[in-house]
């Protein structure tokens, strides 16, 4: 990934606190960097910005506060960073229930800003790449309970084995030039019809 080409946004309402993360990025050679002073409004201006990343630092954060930057998390899907200056258990764990990349406590420094935000990203892409991953197995299994259950249909209405009543699926799908998972839910939904 080319780092200088990330845009990334930093959401901090203490200026102090935001240019040293924005020194620490464009000590590392982060020229795309957008710094927000306001929290209000946050949703619109990631929606203006597109950041790449988000780096967001909360000097003293109430639970709300945190809720509300959780909420934030889970709709934006994109690496996050958070900095904030104390937390307990439960904070950490519901950052990472919300899909917090980073989330660090007590650990706002120039030089730690790079490191944090690579490994933000890189926990990113890889809780990403494992969720695709996921939701391709779940596709997958679903395909195979369709295709199971259709030759189910074909075993008992034309007295067919297994591997015949595959085979016809399979046929039929390559004529069609549909997936075999399309043309087993065409033939459970017409075999649904006839019976009721």
């Amino acid at each position: 990934m080319q780092t200088k080409a990330l845009a990334i946004l930093v959401i901090d309402e203490n200026t102090l606190r935001a240019s040293i993360i924005e020194a620490g990025l464009r000590a590392a050679g982060h020229e795309n960097v957008t710094v927000l002073h306001e929290v209000i409004g946050v949703a619109r201006e990631i929606e203006r910005v597109q950041p790449d990343v988000i780096v967001i630092d909360l000097e003293n954060p109430n639970r709300d506060m945190l809720e509300s930057m959780f909420q934030l998390s889970r709709s934006v899907r994109r690496p996050i960073a958070m900095f904030v200056d104390r937390s307990d258990d439960g904070m950490i764990e519901a950052a990472v229930d919300a899909g917090v990349s980073a989330y660090v406590v007590d650990g706002l420094r120039q030089e730690r800003v790079k490191p944090i935000l690579d490994m933000a990203i890189s926990r990113f892409n890889a809780f990403s790449r494992m969720a695709r991953e996921l939701e391709e197995a779940r596709t997958e299994l679903e395909s195979r309970k369709i295709v199971d259950r259709a030759k189910a249909i074909l075993m008992k209405s034309r007295g067919m084995s297994e591997d015949e009543a595959y085979k016809l699926l399979r046929k039929t799908a390559m004529n069609q030039n549909r997936k075999i998972s399309d043309i087993a839910q065409s033939l459970i939904v017409a075999a649904g019809l006839l019976e009721g």
